[in-house]
């Protein structure tokens, strides 16, 4: 276990540091510090857009889910790569195209500057809760690895991330975010394969795996499952191709990196799944009495640490150590992000036009560094308070969060981008409208209600009724609050004076493609140099955990782990020598 917490450590101050070598990037005005200036290549945008889609929850709630029920985790993960794809073909250039900071600037331009505040203030507690859930997921994880207290994690963690959200902004955030996927991708690649040869490969781990079928377990009603899993596509594709997380594309340096961005978040998104879970589904098979390995730590959440098991009993040892820097990656990945849009929206949505409307950039960068602090100690109180739910799954707890808390927001924030001949307040209405069909699904109608109402011959199983009140919700925000909204083109009338303007410049933004400006060659390359180099010295350390003390596969784990990261660093260094011709355009960056 020593050598588990070397290695995290060493990871720790490996990602310290890349925070404060891209303090540089950060520049001196809220654009750089809150989405890079605008002014980053494709890779670097994607590999945030995907990694803010993964967390530690993926190796905790999300694998608990797929060691007691199978193969339907799938589904939200693919869910996932439909909605980055819709987003290539028609979202993320759109997005970017908007010409804003922040969402919420995007909003104020769409709705008007009364929606400005409603959103603001709408988004940022849901998105705390939300970083909340990441953060105890691998509160959960450390301390089942490492025998430490809960909250002292969710506290050490949150500073660690905090430290480097606030040193380097987007540009820290964005940077780390590449590192890690990378490491993520290596690590649990090395897994997967284990986990294969472990089982005798796939047609064994179907035939063994001990759910009832294809549903998983706990499932009497098939119809119910299938709409499950027809209506998590929809809500996916809502919660990745709207207004609130455009944030995701915002840093791209043009329309044609946004675009690529969100093809390669799709690619990974893609095959990602079916190699992360394939460690919980064949402990499923060959350890199955994991989820009670932890029980007494972890109470009703046992099964949250499978992932963990099939590690410590099946992997060399260091893995463990490398695996937890793995999750510490997804983690912080997912925390930086919400602590830099929270802060950007924040500042620039209403401290800006509401407290200080003179604020220069140095003071909006100082106030900008001050609220990313609040919001990280509000998402360690949150992370604290979640632990304190112990009966509840973090795969229930963020199910719950996004289709019930964050759906009323998403639909006008996904409709209002295409559907254009709506009044300002349709926006602010549609949010009133979902949270109470939000309310009605949370308390009024229940599974018993609705077992009441079919004269179902047996009422619904633990599982069932969590999946229909997460159905219930889905639909009811798309037919009802989505149906609202829709109707609100009905008494449409086209604005006039200064707002006619704002709304005709907003949608000559969105169909205007961004073309990147001077000085983004320099700017091109340094990106490249500077993670090259990082990455290098990564793979070389990862490379060194060969003298581990291992049987040959073992060792020969990490070498291809090391071989992995060090391949990357190379084909960047070697991309960095090159330079490319920037085209110049009256419509540049913005």
């Amino acid at each position: 276990m020593n050598i588990d917490m070397v290695v995290v450590g060493v990871y720790f101050i490996f990602m310290i540091a890349i925070g404060v070598i891209f303090k540089r990037f950060a520049g001196t005005s809220t654009s750089d510090y809150f989405r890079g200036g605008g002014k980053m290549l494709w890779w670097m945008v994607g590999s945030t857009a995907f990694m803010t889609q993964f967390s530690a929850w993926t190796f905790t709630g999300a694998a608990g889910k797929a060691f007691t029920d199978g193969f339907p985790i799938m589904v939200v993960f693919m869910a996932n790569a439909f909605g980055f794809l819709l987003s290539w073909l028609y979202f993320s250039y759109r997005f970017r195209q908007m010409r804003v900071v922040t969402p919420i600037e995007g909003v104020r331009r769409r709705f008007g500057a009364t929606n400005e505040q409603v959103f603001t203030w709408a988004t940022m507690p849901t998105s705390i809760v939300y970083t909340g859930i990441w953060l105890n997921g691998l509160a959960l994880f450390v301390s089942a690895v490492f025998k430490i207290d809960i909250e002292t994690t969710i506290v050490a963690t949150g500073l660690i991330v905090l430290f480097i959200s606030v040193l380097g902004g987007a540009w820290g955030v964005v940077a780390s975010d590449f590192v890690q996927m990378v490491v993520i991708m290596a690590v649990t690649v090395v897994c997967a394969i284990a986990a294969l040869v472990k089982i005798g490969g796939p047609s064994n781990l179907i035939e063994q795996f001990p759910a009832e079928s294809i549903m998983g377990s706990g499932m009497n009603y098939p119809l119910l499952f299938i709409s499950w899993f027809i209506f998590m596509f929809v809500k996916q594709l809502q919660n990745i191709n709207n207004m609130q997380d455009s944030y995701r594309f915002l840093t791209a340096k043009d329309s044609v990196n946004a675009r690529k961005a969100a093809l390669l978040a799709f690619v990974l998104m893609l095959v990602g799944p079916a190699i992360w879970f394939l460690p919980p589904w064949v402990t499923a098979v060959i350890y199955p009495d994991a989820a009670t390995a932890h029980a007494a730590e972890l109470g009703g959440k046992a099964a949250d640490a499978v992932y963990l098991v099939f590690v410590e009993k099946a992997m060399p040892v260091g893995m463990v150590g490398l695996l937890m820097s793995a999750v510490f990656a997804a983690t912080m990945s997912s925390m930086d992000s919400g602590l830099n849009r929270n802060s950007g929206v924040f500042v620039r949505n209403f401290y800006l036009p509401i407290i200080n409307k003179k604020a220069d950039d140095k003071k909006l960068m100082r106030v900008s560094q001050f609220v990313t602090v609040v919001f990280g100690v509000l998402i360690i109180g949150v992370a604290l308070f979640i632990n304190s739910l112990r009966g509840l799954s973090l795969f229930d707890a963020m199910m719950y969060v996004s289709t019930l808390l964050q759906m009323p927001i998403l639909v006008p924030l996904f409709f209002g981008i295409f559907i254009k001949k709506t009044p300002d307040w349709a926006g602010w209405a549609t949010l009133l409208v979902g949270a109470v069909v939000s309310y009605m699904v949370s308390f009024v109608i229940t599974a018993e209600v609705v077992n009441s109402w079919l004269s179902l011959d047996a009422p619904f199983t633990g599982r069932e009724a969590k999946d229909l009140k997460v159905l219930l919700g889905i639909v009811g925000h798309l037919v009802i609050t989505g149906g609202f909204f829709c109707l609100t083109t009905r008494f449409y009338k086209a604005p006039v004076g200064e707002r006619s303007k704002e709304l005709t410049e907003f949608w000559d933004d969105v169909e205007t493609p961004v073309i990147s400006g001077p000085g983004q060659d320099e700017m091109d390359r340094q990106q490249r140099d500077m993670l090259g180099k990082l990455i290098l010295i990564f793979g070389a350390l990862v490379t060194l955990m060969v003298l581990i003390p291992n049987e040959f596969w073992g060792r020969m784990a990490f070498v291809f782990c090391g071989a992995v990261i060090v391949s990357v660093g190379a084909l960047l260094l070697k991309s960095a020598r090159k330079t490319t011709v920037t085209t110049l355009n009256p419509r540049t960056s913005s």
